[in-house]
């Protein structure tokens, strides 16, 4: 079980170095995003592999509120990059395209 855990944890930390390098070198502002909301979940998963392995169960919580920024951020670095203003609604965005 304990190499089981072991090589979970190294294959984690493998995509999390992989995710890393594609925001940095990503070719476009998309990549990138991608890239951090992947480097933000494998983050989540490390948090609920350390709960698990430490039996430590109220690192969950702190797993979830993680994971429910990662996901707000994304949103709104997305509606950012697409409309270049936080402020505009919806319908004011699909207008001007």
């Amino acid at each position: 079980m304990t190499l089981v855990l072991v090589l979970t944890t190294m294959a984690i930390f493998a995509t999390m170095a992989l995710a890393l390098a594609r925001a940095l070198k990503g070719p476009t502002v998309y990549d990138r995003i991608n890239a951090v909301n992947v480097f933000g979940t494998k983050t989540v998963l490390i948090i609920a592999l350390i709960t698990y392995i430490t039996g430590h169960a109220d690192l969950i919580d702190v797993a979830l509120v993680y994971a429910l920024i990662n996901f707000i951020a994304v949103v709104t670095v997305l509606k950012l990059a697409k409309t270049r203003d936080l402020a505009s609604s919806s319908e004011e965005a699909t207008d001007h395209d």
